[in-house]
């Protein structure tokens, strides 16, 4: 009889609980038949979906090149055969985007760093990707903006209810306040001059609605003139580094036939944590005949991070979770390294090697933080950083027949 009441007195509370707690609202989703008609701001060519046609983002590429043509014969250079491009692509790895901090400003410092003709980012990367495209006069604001981070400048910790009641474990809103203090008009002027040149800036998220994969064009919303521009790009950059389940999603309001709709994004990498282009895309049969060279930073090791796993579901999952990232980064670095030897394109890749070992204390420390920046950028200044090949490739050996 006792048992009895207990959980008839539970049972009471949870009701109590759930009555008074509401999961935050949001605006109807996209249909799914009309995904691809969806243009935020009325842009057409604000985003592509990367699995989608192909076509539209050749188009895209095709009239870049032409914006190039134009702006090297404004300054009296010759088109006759255009010059060799660089392509940058930095993938996520949240508090790891030091590394590549340390590694841009590094490069700098070792005086080859070529100004890039696109750059793509996800997640961390897409933070650091502005500045990267940008190039070396953003190279101290970059370089603060990854050795003064600390937890309480990207996120305020929810109660346990949260799992249940809320969109996420973590409130963002000072990561937002971050990006807004240097992804301000001046930043976004200055990517629309460069995409007038013919220079892209592409970011990834994650269309959790329609589970497909979106690729911004920056360049392009900067160049739009819309008044709701530079709002829609920092939303953006906060989308492509919310962790699904920790840190908050972002609604983008879109509108299909005079009705408005939402669609809910999340951190690119839940379907790739770095991308160079579509491998839909073959860049070798484009009819531009130029020297390509792509160079790819992972934010991350590359090699197996041992730890013993304690015998708990909490545990054993959180194991694999880390596990499956893992691979799923390997499995982006490899994808890239193949669909660029298809094409004929020059590949380097950086990561965060084994030999460093700078203790973490936590998320976002700002000690390793620190740490893992003076390591990518001795590497990059001592011109150690670039591999030809990604880790497993370099060690395999061709069989003898």
């Amino acid at each position: 009889m006792k048992l009895g009441k207990i959980l008839t007195s539970a049972v009471s509370i949870g009701i109590i609980v759930l009555g008074a707690c509401s999961i935050p609202e949001r605006g109807p989703a996209v249909p799914a038949t009309d995904t691809a008609r969806a243009l935020p701001l009325g842009i057409h060519n604000a985003r592509f979906f990367a699995d989608g046609d192909p076509k539209v983002i050749v188009e895209e590429g095709m009239r870049a090149s032409e914006r190039e043509v134009a702006a090297l014969r404004a300054e009296g250079k010759s088109t006759a055969r255009l010059p060799p491009v660089y392509y940058l692509a930095v993938s996520g790895g949240g508090d790891n985007g030091a590394f590549s901090a340390g590694l841009l400003n590094g490069w700098t410092a070792l005086g080859t760093r070529p100004e890039f003709k696109m750059v793509t980012g996800v997640s961390t990367g897409a933070l650091v990707a502005p500045f990267a495209f940008l190039g070396p006069s953003y190279d101290d604001a970059l370089r603060d903006v990854y050795t003064t981070m600390t937890p309480d400048k990207v996120f305020r910790a929810r109660g346990i209810t949260a799992a249940l009641f809320d969109d996420a474990m973590a409130d963002t809103g000072p990561l937002a306040q971050v990006i807004a203090g240097y992804a301000d008009q001046k930043m976004f002027d200055a990517i629309a001059r460069e995409y007038q040149r013919g220079r892209l800036l592409l970011i990834g998220t994650t269309h959790l609605d329609a589970q497909r994969p979106v690729i911004w064009n920056i360049g392009a919303i900067a160049a739009s003139g819309h008044p709701g521009a530079l709002e829609l790009f920092r939303k953006i950059l906060r989308a492509s580094a919310a962790i699904p389940g920790a840190f908050q999603p972002v609604m983008v309001d879109v509108e299909i036939d005079g009705k408005k709709y939402q669609e809910m994004h999340v951190d690119g990498g839940a379907i790739a944590q770095l991308f160079l282009y579509p491998p839909s895309i073959n860049l070798a049969a484009s009819g531009f005949l130029r020297q390509r060279h792509a160079y790819i930073i992972r934010n991350a090791r590359l090699d197996p991070d041992h730890s013993a796993s304690e015998r708990r579901t909490i545990s054993i999952a959180g194991r694999a979770i880390v596990t499956m990232l893992a691979a799923s980064g390997q499995n982006d670095v490899l994808r890239t390294y193949f669909v660029s030897q298809r094409d004929g394109v020059d590949y380097n890749l950086a990561y965060i090697g084994a030999d460093f070992s700078a203790p973490k204390a936590g998320e976002f420390d700002q000690a390793y933080m620190r740490a893992l920046y003076a390591y990518g950028f001795q590497e990059s200044k001592d011109g150690r950083a670039w591999h030809k090949l990604p880790p497993g490739l370099e060690r395999s050996a061709t069989p003898k027949l």
